[in-house]
């Protein structure tokens, strides 16, 4: 397991200049083409977003009011906090901010290789082997795995489908602690 926390993780300004992103990881690490992609991304204003032809997309608000996402004719959506939203990257997208800027947490699989699945979750989980995955912790305190030290507010772990850790257990230390897991299965 790789622990990380997202106030630590460098920030890279889009291209368009509407927000930033911090990689969590890209997999596989140092590729040229990734298999799934986890980052948070904080949206700062309204404007189209990049397509990723290709790639399906789930997007989870973290933090502000709503991001409505449209595609003319084909796509009218709005994530709202901690809902998992997922989406095709093939899509040219407009993002409209709901009361200002925003946070969001973005899984991106490559299709056909990989599928993502993000649960908000409140209690206890077992994550499965054989599976990549990425948990984030969004409210409380967690502890995930044997003898790791307690996860809290915008920190987590990922790992992927050939780690070897015995335990991928879930577990909230703290009453109202609310994490997302997204389980990242290879595609057969």
């Amino acid at each position: 397991m790789h622990h990380f926390d997202v106030e630590t993780l460098p920030a890279g300004r889009w291209r368009n200049g509407g927000g930033a992103t911090r990689e969590i990881v890209s997999w596989p690490v140092g590729a040229e083409e990734f298999q799934w992609r986890a980052s948070v991304a904080d949206i700062d204003r309204q404007g189209p977003f990049s397509a990723f032809p290709g790639v399906d997309r789930t997007f989870t608000l973290l933090s502000g009011d709503g991001v409505r996402l449209t595609a003319p004719g084909t796509f009218d959506r709005t994530a709202r906090p901690e809902e998992p939203l997922a989406f095709s990257g093939d899509l040219e997208l407009t993002a409209e901010l709901r009361g200002g800027a925003c946070r969001v947490l973005n899984i991106m699989t490559r299709r056909g290789r990989r599928a993502a699945r993000v649960d908000r979750i409140t209690g206890p989980a077992v994550l499965p082997s054989g599976h990549a995955a990425v948990f984030y912790v969004l409210r409380g305190h967690w502890r995930t795995g044997t003898g790791r030290r307690p996860l809290a507010e915008g920190q987590g772990v990922w790992w992927d489908e050939h780690d070897t850790t015995p335990d991928r257990a879930a577990t909230p230390l703290s009453p109202g602690a609310v994490a997302l897991w997204a389980d990242i299965a290879p595609v057969t």
